[in-house]
């Protein structure tokens, strides 16, 4: 009967300890805001990595550029990934977010695609070009148009706070037009709304267009645009987040990032 009882103190021990172990074992859940290419995709990449060190990512996807702040404002999600810096500065100075960029990850170079101009020398007088409506992204584009020679702007000014009002010299009298919504963009370029379109890579390759390969002129990788990790600024030193960054700046998954997208998605290491 002695025996009996020992026995079954030592099976209760074990299965307390058993379930003790479990509870620290707990796997943290978190939730980042995306968009759907490449960033979902490369989030989605690394789960498994992020499963062992204890987190259990949850991925939200995000087909605009005003909701992922929103939520994670809200607290709906606890970090986004999706936007540009210039994007993101421009982001808290008008809303008043106090988010924090805990890690910038790639750089998606912005391409001019057309379906007619194969040649940058081609280029017709008074071409129509297409830019998207978000003011940090039009330094960007003109940037591209400097690069090329095609435009000059004025001296002094940032590149990333340049605006078509900062053009100086534009020989072939190109005509900017700033006023559609980025996701819009592949439409016009698809219904010859203008001679040149500028896309987003995100975008472009939704539509199955690879900026390297398709593009007439392509932004170069020196670029201050990269794509980056946000959170609260209460949240930036959460150690779940950073672990999630660290995993991205891994050089396994930047050579995946460079083999997925054949280059024409950057990854950096900052």
């Amino acid at each position: 009967m002695k025996k009996l009882s020992l026995t079954i103190l030592i099976l209760s021990a074990i299965i307390f300890l058993t379930a003790c172990g479990s509870d620290s074992a707990k796997v943290d859940k978190i939730k980042i805001g995306a968009s759907p290419t490449p960033h979902a995709e490369i989030l989605e990449h690394i789960k498994p990595e992020l499963k062992k060190k204890g987190i259990d990512l949850e991925v939200v996807k995000f087909d605009d550029y005003v909701l992922p702040n929103k939520a994670l404002a809200d607290g709906e999600i606890d970090a986004n990934y999706f936007s540009t810096v210039p994007y993101f500065n421009l982001q808290k100075k008008e809303n008043g977010y106090k988010f924090s960029n805990v890690g910038a990850i790639h750089l998606e170079p912005m391409g001019i695609y057309s379906h007619d101009i194969k040649k940058v020398s081609d280029i017709p007088d008074g071409a129509k070009v297409i830019v998207s409506n978000v003011p940090s992204e039009w330094g960007r584009v003109l940037n591209i148009f400097v690069k090329n020679k095609l435009i000059k702007i004025k001296t002094g000014v940032a590149i990333d706070k340049a605006t078509f009002d900062d053009i100086t010299e534009n020989p072939k009298n190109l005509v900017f037009e700033h006023s559609v919504d980025p996701t819009l963009l592949t439409s016009a370029y698809e219904n010859d709304e203008g001679d040149l379109v500028a896309i987003n890579s995100n975008f472009a390759y939704e539509k199955g267009l690879n900026p390297v390969k398709d593009s007439l002129m392509i932004e170069q990788n020196d670029s201050p645009y990269v794509n980056i990790v946000a959170t609260k600024t209460s949240d930036k030193s959460n150690k779940d987040i950073k672990k999630i960054v660290e995993v991205l700046h891994e050089p396994k998954v930047q050579k995946w990032i460079e083999k997925e997208w054949g280059g024409s998605v950057v990854p950096v290491n900052e």
